[in-house]
Order: structure tokens, then C-alpha cells, then sequence
């Protein structure tokens, strides 16, 4: 007679074993067609130097990078150092990126943040998670981007699309995004994270789009889950 209190770990363990594994194995499909898709990525914002690049991701709050990038082709040729924001002054500033959502408040922070650079960092950009996120305006996600675009250390910054998708494609439960963050990180070597979560925003704007695919048209979708049929509801960021 089988002890069921002997197997019963062993049982839990091989189903954790193969949860685990499908989850590799989804990670797998999707770097794959990701990379057949994407093999050369750009950096969708414009930018002349870190600094711009810094100012660029935090007007990309609650604004599109066509947009933004609209905007900032007109400044960064004059306006690309701390010292120039701080000398056009708040009010000023405002007035170039008036085009921009909540730019009173973006104004504010660029004008803030550009006067601690110089008094605090010798005018230049700071390079730990810790010091960016202490500047006014700079979130986890944006001082994410800026280590990965601006200074290429590995980092995985996640915006609504890649929180959208990674719970379409079952690579994450969706609780919030720190999660989703946690989860990817672990799913894929970080020698990918730079050049991968480019690829997973590119894809989500052309082809699992939040208001179409709903993870049962698109091509990662449908070879995650063949069977699938029901529109997957996912938590919002």
C-alpha cells in the first residue's frame, strides 16, 4: 500500500518542476520570435546625451515617444545641459514642452532635478538606481531606463505594454509590476534585459496591442497557448 503522506511532497515537487519548466519553455518561444522579428533594435527616444535622454523618459509619463520626440527636436539643439534649464527658469520651460501631458508638473521637476545635478552631482547624471530616484520626478521605471539606455547596465524597465504582455504570454501573475519585474529578471539571462524589453514594447505596439490580440491572435500568443480561446483579462500597472 502507497503512504500518501511519502508522496505527497514528491507530487507537489514535480508540479512545481513542470510549472517552472513551461515557463522556461514560454520564455524560450518568445525570445525566439522576438529576436526573428527584431534582430536590430532601436532606442525609440531621441536623445543628444544622458542628461537629454533623463529629461526625454520622464516627459514620456502619460505621453507617446512620437510626441515627445516631436517636442524635443526642437529643444535639445539649444537646450542640453542642467545649466540651460536652470537659466531658461520653470515657467519658461513650460512653454517648450506645453504640447506634452501634465507639463506644469514635468516643468517643475526638469527645472528642480537640473538644479541638483549641478549642485549636488558636478552637472552630471548619477549612475545607482538610489541617487536617480531621488531626483524629483524619476520613478523606478525611469531610472531603469536610464541605466539601460544611457549607461548600459542591465535593467529591465516595465511600462504598461511589457506588463500586459508578460501576463498574456504566462511569464508572470500580474500582481503589479514590481512582480512582473521580479519575474522576468529571473526568466531571462540579463545579458537580454537591455536589447529584450525594447523587443517586448515594439511587439506590443504592433501586434498585441491592449485593444486587439487579447491573447489569442497574436503569433507568441497562440504558440504560448494553441488553445486558448477566450479573451485573457489582464491586471492593468
Amino acid at each position: 500500500m502507497v503512504d500518501e503522506k511519502k508522496t505527497w511532497p514528491l507530487f507537489y515537487e514535480r508540479s512545481f518542476e513542470l510549472q517552472i519548466m513551461n515557463e522556461i519553455q514560454r520564455s524560450k518561444v518568445v525570445n525566439k520570435i522576438l529576436n526573428q522579428i527584431y534582430p536590430k533594435i532601436n532606442v525609440p527616444l531621441k536623445s543628444r546625451n544622458v542628461f537629454t535622454l533623463l529629461i526625454s523618459v520622464l516627459l514620456s509619463a502619460q505621453c507617446t515617444d512620437v510626441n515627445v520626440n516631436n517636442v524635443t527636436k526642437n529643444i535639445y539643439p539649444k537646450y542640453y545641459k542642467p545649466r540651460h534649464f536652470v537659466k531658461l527658469g520653470q515657467k519658461k520651460i513650460e512653454k517648450l514642452i506645453k504640447k506634452i501631458g501634465i507639463f506644469r508638473i514635468k516643468a517643475k521637476s526638469i527645472y528642480n532635478l537640473s538644479k541638483i545635478l549641478i549642485n549636488k552631482y558636478n552637472s552630471k547624471v548619477p549612475k545607482t538606481f538610489e541617487e536617480l530616484e531621488g531626483l524629483p520626478g524619476v520613478g523606478h521605471k525611469t531610472a531603469s531606463v536610464v541605466m539601460s539606455q544611457g549607461f548600459g547596465y542591465p535593467a529591465f524597465p516595465i511600462d504598461t505594454h511589457i506588463h500586459r504582455l508578460a501576463q498574456r504570454w504566462g511569464l508572470t501573475n500580474g500582481k503589479n509590476v514590481i512582480q512582473t519585474e521580479k519575474d522576468l529578471k529571473r526568466l531571462f539571462p540579463k545579458k537580454n534585459w537591455n536589447k529584450l524589453h525594447l523587443q517586448i514594447i515594439y511587439y506590443g505596439r504592433e501586434y498585441c496591442k491592449a485593444r486587439d490580440c487579447f491573447g489569442i491572435s497574436c503569433k507568441i500568443c497562440t504558440t504560448c497557448y494553441p488553445k486558448r480561446k477566450k479573451p485573457l483579462k489582464t491586471k492593468k500597472a
